[in-house]
């Protein structure tokens, strides 16, 4: 009886897997059938699953090795399955430290060197076909042993990243898997295929993870890059889904759309690869394409950033079923039929990258080598940053940087460059002449044309911009005046406070300090903010504080043990708080003048649901905690007119339309303010307060802006030239702002870059204080803008704000917080959770 059972289920597994493969399989290892209790491609797998045969294979297979790399916002574990031969997995590590050798060090390349081969799947969580198909690719290349496979574990390490983004994975095959019947429904319309907001693309904070390769503002993204500069893979596969009526895409995709810096080789071995893919779906009489579709432009991306690290990224793309059967131009299109196309790319990239192994290796080589011999050539030696007095910002980039192994050193004496003298201590030196030169030439781009100007995402993404760093390019190096060691973080070590002071504070400049604040806040001590700079008699002698600069009095704490809750705060945080022995200041309002004004602790309501831009929703929702310390309240449009207002100091509107809220709402919201609250909206969610009349502007809708485009005289195949043209598919402006202003306050400088990927634009003002940002006479930074759209811009506002009733509304045109990675202007809107109340701009009807 047992003996049949066993038979049952081998014969039950053998019959599953032949939908994907016909090769003889070990029996003595695990199949996914027998895991997961089903066929893969029956049910959506969850994560867990996945986890739970990767284990079980890990375990019994000696071709296989299973990592866990990191673990995602949910504490989902990110896992990596190394496959290779049995000797190899033996001596692994020695196998990468001579790869990396032999790629950066102009080491002879072993003959028996293996290609590293990394295959990616489901960085998008809805785009499912990838993440199970890299079930049955470990049970193929564990369970076959045909001579190709037994070749292919020779001659390559095998890299399988099953699901990049666990978190939006789990969210889609739950809503896949609830409505799953006992006959598939393949009704397009049929809800099944119609995900509700945020849908599962994102992850826990709605964030495209493949868009955070460069910027790593996620644990999923950090891990990742951390295994791939761990590794250099030869060849990067990245695997997605597209439109259910499209075929099969792998790259070459559209020629003139190539990151300009990606060397042409590049493309000649992704040609050379394509081949082999072509070969595998020609057996199979699949339809497929290239180079019609996706740019390989931005180098945040999965199969962008390989390229400028030395390996071939490739893109695919399956049509998606999205759920388990669905009508397509094409016939029904299973869950089945797209595992089986992104399995079928898997073995095709294995196969062609074995194939290319020599090739492919050298070219490594040679990619490192060039770089070096370019950053030679290059006019640049390197770029300057300069610390503005918020070391956590600065910390931030400089640790970035580091995590993409790009060298960063400290002046350890001061320096002169034609007029610009960069102190000690104040200054970071990125060279040019080292490995990663294309990598920090992306990084530091400020182009503003391309070959062509068509871009699916964005055209800029200058890192030093987006933190707000001071930087320059300069034309030679500070030998001696550089430190002979890498940049690395130090945390200064924290004295107690000493006791009864008059009062205590410490400066509004440096990025943790609203973390600092809101900690205060949450432990009920009693804060004023200074509306202007003073000075402090302190126990270290006369200290200046900026506008902004927070005050603890001990005259207005509430609880008999502030200081010690003081105390303990001031220890976790890098923030310096000054003793100050009376409230009579040297310099500037003494501690008790009305020119400090009441903090109070936020509670801060997000707009997020339907209607609403998912990702920015999320973007604001993670960096009002990063930054802020906050967690929003977070409540669908629908619902406004439904829940009580009153207990919310602030509401955030983000882009989006806002088509749904009617006059009643309109009401709601207006009342909510003039009773104090402060009302914040950027892009769309600034638009729509100006249209109801609540924030008082006009705006250039993105209709008006396009009629600056000529039109005359085009012809049919100029569509999409045109359109390229008439969008700002993601370029950075500068806007001056008005540092007095209390939104303001611990910006460094006035000129403050802003991305901008939106043509709606907010008018200035004709009444005073009102325009607290307007764009730079000059104000295009980076990336590609229609050169008609610049003046327009540059008449445009950034930041608007004015009183209604007892409470504010702030309006801005773009989104302060893109990507999570803009932290310099990620400060304004964190200005407006503390200080949105401190300024006084009664609008001239009033």
């Amino acid at each position: 009886m047992k003996l049949s059972v066993v038979v049952f289920f081998a014969l039950w597994a053998l019959t599953a897997q032949a939908q994907y493969f016909n090769e003889p399989v070990d029996t003595t290892l695990p199949s996914p059938q027998q895991t997961l209790g089903h066929a893969v491609g029956d049910w959506h797998a969850r994560h867990d699953q996945i986890q739970r045969y990767f284990e079980l294979l890990a375990s019994r297979s000696d071709h296989a090795m299973l990592e866990v790399i990191g673990y995602t916002h949910e504490q989902r574990p990110l896992l990596q399955l190394v496959i290779s031969s049995p000797d190899n997995l033996r001596r692994l590590d020695d196998i990468r430290q001579q790869h990396l050798a032999q790629a950066k060090e102009e080491k002879a390349i072993a003959s028996d060197a293996p290609v590293v081969i990394w295959l990616g799947y489901g960085v998008h969580g809805n785009e499912p076909s990838a993440a199970n198909a890299s079930l049955v690719l470990a049970h193929y290349l564990t369970a076959v042993k045909t001579e190709e496979v037994t070749a292919w574990l020779d001659k390559a390490i095998i890299l399988i990243q099953p699901s990049l983004n666990p978190d939006g994975h789990d969210r889609f095959a739950l809503w896949a898997n609830m409505h799953k019947g006992i006959k598939p429904v393949a009704d397009p319309q049929h809800r099944e295929h119609i995900e509700p907001w945020p849908n599962g693309r994102p992850n826990h904070y709605w964030f495209d993870l493949n868009r955070d390769w460069l910027l790593l503002q996620h644990p999923e993204s950090q891990a990742r890059i951390a295994q791939f500069q761990q590794w250099l893979p030869n060849v990067v596969g990245d695997f997605h889904e597209m439109g259910t009526n499209s075929s099969y895409f792998f790259q070459p995709g559209i020629p003139s759309r190539n990151y300009p810096l990606t060397p042409k080789q590049n493309f000649e071995l992704t040609a050379a690869i394509a081949e082999f893919h072509a070969a595998a779906f020609d057996a199979r009489e699949q339809l497929y394409y290239t180079e019609e579709s996706f740019d390989d432009f931005y180098v945040g991306k999965g199969s962008t950033y390989p390229d400028v690290n030395g390996s071939i990224g490739i893109l695919f793309e399956q049509a998606s079923s999205r759920g388990h059967l669905q009508e397509s131009i094409n016939g029904l299109l299973s869950f089945r039929d797209t595992i089986h196309n992104q399995f079928t790319a898997s073995l095709s990239t294995i196969r062609g990258a074995v194939a290319k192994r020599t090739d492919l290796l050298q070219y490594q080589q040679q990619f490192y080598q060039n770089a070096l011999s370019k950053a030679r050539a290059d006019k640049v030696k390197g770029y300057m940053l300069l610390d503005d007095g918020d070391k956590s910002r600065l910390h931030a980039l400089l640790d970035l940087l580091q995590r993409h192994h790009i060298a960063v050193y400290p002046l350890n004496r001061d320096w002169q460059d034609d007029d610009t003298r960069y102190l000690a201590g104040k200054s970071y030196f990125v060279p040019l002449q080292q490995a990663q030169y294309l990598l920090i030439k992306a990084a530091f781009s400020t182009e503003k044309n391309f070959k062509d100007n068509t871009f699916y995402d964005v055209s800029s993404w200058t890192l030093p911009y987006a933190y707000n760093i001071e930087f320059k390019a300069v034309s030679r190096e500070p030998g001696r005046a550089l430190a002979s060691g890498q940049w690395q973080f130090v945390a200064s070590p924290k004295q107690p406070l000493p006791a009864g002071a008059y009062a205590y504070a410490f400066n509004w400049q440096d990025q943790q300090a609203p973390l600092l604040l809101q900690a205060l806040l949450t432990e009920e001590l009693v804060v004023r903010s200074a509306l202007r700079s003073f000075s402090g008699q302190t126990h270290d002698g006369t200290v200046q504080f900026q506008p902004g600069a927070m005050m603890i009095a001990a005259g207005l704490q509430q609880h008999s043990d502030w200081f010690a809750r003081l105390q303990r705060l001031q220890q976790q945080y890098p923030i310096q708080i000054h003793a100050i022995r009376t409230g009579l200041t040297p310099e500037g309002s003494d501690l008790g003048s009305h020119n400090f004004a009441v903090i109070n602790k936020p509670e801060v309501l997000l707009i997020a649901g339907p209607g609403i831009n998912s990702t920015e929703a999320g973007e604001v929702w993670y960096n009002l905690e990063r930054l802020a310390g906050i967690s929003p309240s977070m409540v669908e449009p629908e619902r406004l007119r439904r829940i009580n207002l009153s207990r919310y100091t602030h509401i955030i509107l983000p882009d989006g339309n806002y088509r749904q809220w009617q006059d009643g709402d309109i009401a709601q919201l207006k009342q909510w303010a003039e009773q104090g609250g402060v009302l914040w909206g950027h892009k769309g969610g600034a638009a729509w307060l100006a249209k109801v009349g609540l924030l008082q502007a006009g705006v250039w809708q993105s209709s008006d802006m396009q009629q600056l485009i000529p039109q005359q005289n085009l012809n049919y195949a100029d569509r999409e030239a045109l359109s390229a043209r008439q969008r700002i598919a993601g370029a950075i402006f500068s806007a001056e702002l008005d540092l007095s202003h209390p939104l303001t306050f611990g910006i460094p400088r006035a000129s403050m870059p802003l991305f901008k990927n939106s043509t709606l634009l907010l008018q200035p003002s004709n009444a005073p204080f009102i325009n607290v940002g307007l764009y730079s006479k000059d104000p295009h930074l980076a990336g590609f803008t229609a050169s008609e759209y610049v003046p327009k811009i540059a008449q445009g506002a950034a930041l608007l704000a004015h009183n209604l009733g007892r409470g504010r509304v702030v309006g801005m045109t773009d989104n302060p917080v893109f990507r999570g990675y803009f932290f310099g202007s990620s400060r304004i809107l964190v200005n407006a959770m503390y200080l949105g109340n401190s300024f006084n701009t009664p609008l001239q009807a009033e």
